[in-house]
């Protein structure tokens, strides 16, 4: 039964897109094929463990991809850790800077919820994490280069932070975006005060206003170009048999720009370019991948005091729009938005989110098992669940990034009333 459960998920569409580990091993050569258009690097790791023909890593009695199973078991647990450690450091700047607006008292400072733990919890017992990780997904080690390069931002360590968005890039592309954020976190710091707080306090000498720093930056870049040339280095010797570096980068990075497979899955793209016009096709391209472009730039200015707050946004609108989503990409996006559960204590809809999102998960399976299986229903009764996924990521999307911004000007609303008084007094 666990063996059938594993196989029966890992070809669920909401689980494994075109980037999922399949159990028979065929080398670099499925990078050529049409199965496998992920890292080569990532595929000489996991390839070995999912082969049957590999006397080194059979166990007698047990299924063929056992060893899988746990190097992903053991990858998630560390996601967990990473976050963990990654929501303490955001917490003490969080401490930081309420302390240095005299907003916080000490028998205050226990109220404050240890985001840390709670994250790493949400993330670690997420339903769509356990299933991510039973269904042999890539999803955990995707997930894990983007918390590294999180934690190495938050934490200083710039060659590991370098290390993490790298190969997170080189491994599924849009976390290039995130290149924004951590350089912020490089330069601010995990957290600091809204703008706005220090023009209510021009009167005052404040130590609390954070300056931008470039030299971590500017650290981060020269360690992303030298990790960047060993990764190229090393996919050019792993595929040189296969076509070279161009032929993989066709069949990846392509694959994923072009929307070549329309496969179902929890997205909208490929309903949508199924039902559009050859003619048309080029156009929509750019215009959904531009999508993602035209966000990050205002994001950035909006909440650039606010780094890791601003990475937790871009991860999830990329887990929207993105051409091959699967649920992997939710279960990061929920355990980075616990890191904020002091600031987003209020945010709305809640509830209706919850009960959204349990109700899609339930839907989606049904619905696929309905068209795909039993051949009952049509594409519009699985479309509509993913419809329905998307809309309320969207609602979660635009209701964080709003808390968030009432809880910046409840600072700045109360640093003026301390202000007032102490000026008539």
């Amino acid at each position: 039964m666990p063996v059938l459960l594993s196989l029966e998920l890992s070809v669920d569409p909401t689980l494994s897109s075109c980037f999922a580990v399949y159990f028979e091993y065929r080398l670099l050569l499925k990078l050529v094929g049409s199965m496998y258009h992920g890292s080569p690097l990532l595929l000489s790791i996991l390839g070995p463990l999912t082969a049957s023909s590999v006397s080194w890593c059979k166990i007698e009695g047990h299924p063929d991809h056992l060893l899988c199973s746990l190097f992903l078991l053991l990858v998630d647990i560390i996601n967990a850790l990473l976050i963990r450690a990654t929501g303490r450091c955001i917490q003490d700047a969080y401490g930081r800077t309420l302390k240095s607006l005299d907003l916080v008292k000490p028998s205050e400072a226990s109220e404050i919820i240890l985001s840390g733990d709670l994250a790493a919890l949400v993330y670690l017992w997420n339903p769509f994490t356990i299933v991510a990780c039973i269904g042999l997904s890539t999803s955990p080690v995707e997930n894990m280069a983007i918390i590294v390069s999180l934690y190495g931002a938050c934490t200083g360590l710039v060659p590991l932070a370098a290390f993490g968005w790298v190969i997170a890039t080189h491994m599924s592309l849009y976390p290039a975006v995130l290149i924004v954020p951590v350089i912020l976190l490089l330069g601010y710091g995990p957290d600091a005060p809204p703008s706005k707080v220090f023009l209510q306090k021009k009167h005052k000498k404040s130590n609390a206003q954070v300056i931008f720093s470039w030299k971590q930056p500017v650290h981060f870049l020269f360690w992303s170009i030298m990790w960047g040339m060993h990764v190229l280095l090393l996919c050019g010797i792993s595929v040189r048999q296969y076509g070279g570096l161009w032929e993989m980068l066709r069949r990846t990075y392509g694959f994923i720009l072009t929307v070549e497979d329309l496969s179902p899955n929890i997205g909208v793209l490929w309903y949508f370019f199924a039902e559009v016009f050859d003619f048309f096709r080029s156009f929509f391209l750019i215009v959904f991948h531009m999508n993602i472009l035209f966000m990050v730039l205002p994001l950035a200015i909006r909440l650039k005091h606010r780094p890791a707050f601003l990475a937790f946004v871009y991860v999830a609108i990329v887990a929207i729009f993105k051409s091959y989503p699967s649920v992997g990409d939710s279960a990061l996006y929920l355990g980075l938005l616990a890191l904020f559960a002091n600031e987003l204590a209020d945010m709305k809809f809640s509830f209706f989110l919850f009960c959204g999102y349990i109700g899609v998960s339930l839907l989606s399976p049904v619905m696929h098992n309905l068209w795909i299986w039993r051949g009952t229903g049509n594409a519009n009764f699985y479309f509509g669940t993913a419809m329905a996924y998307a809309c309320f990521q969207i609602i979660l999307v635009v209701e964080s990034v709003s808390s968030m911004l009432d809880h910046d000007r409840m600072l700045v609303k109360f640093v003026a009333e301390r202000n007032h008084v102490a000026t008539k007094c």
